[in-house]
C-alpha cells in the first residue's frame, strides 16, 4: 500500500445503474481481499429494491466497522450508502 490515501470524490447523483455498478465493483474487490462475508452480502444487488440494498449495505457497512485496514471499502460503500436515496 502507498504511503497516502487517495482522496474519495464525493459524489451525489449516481442513478441505479451507476450505484448498481459500483456495488459490482465493491463486492469483486471484497472477493480478491478475501472478505467473502462483505462479499456474499453485496451479491445479487442488481434489481432490489431500496430498502433491501440499504439493508445490505448497512450490513456491510457494519461488519467493516472497526477494520481501519479496510477503510477505503468502507468509504466507498458509504459513498454508495449517501446515493441510496437517489432510488426511487
Amino acid at each position: 500500500m502507498s504511503t497516502h490515501d487517495k482522496t474519495l470524490k464525493l459524489v451525489t447523483n449516481l442513478n441505479r445503474a451507476a450505484i448498481e455498478a459500483k456495488l459490482g465493483e465493491l463486492r469483486r474487490g471484497a472477493q480478491s481481499s478475501n472478505l467473502s462475508e462483505v462479499a456474499s452480502m453485496l451479491a445479487g444487488i442488481e434489481g432490489l429494491p431500496r430498502a433491501g440494498m440499504e439493508q445490505r449495505v448497512r450490513g456491510a457497512l457494519k461488519w467493516l466497522a472497526g477494520k481501519p485496514e479496510h477503510k477505503s471499502l468502507t468509504a466507498q460503500l458509504e459513498l454508495v450508502e449517501i446515493n441510496l436515496p437517489n432510488l426511487k
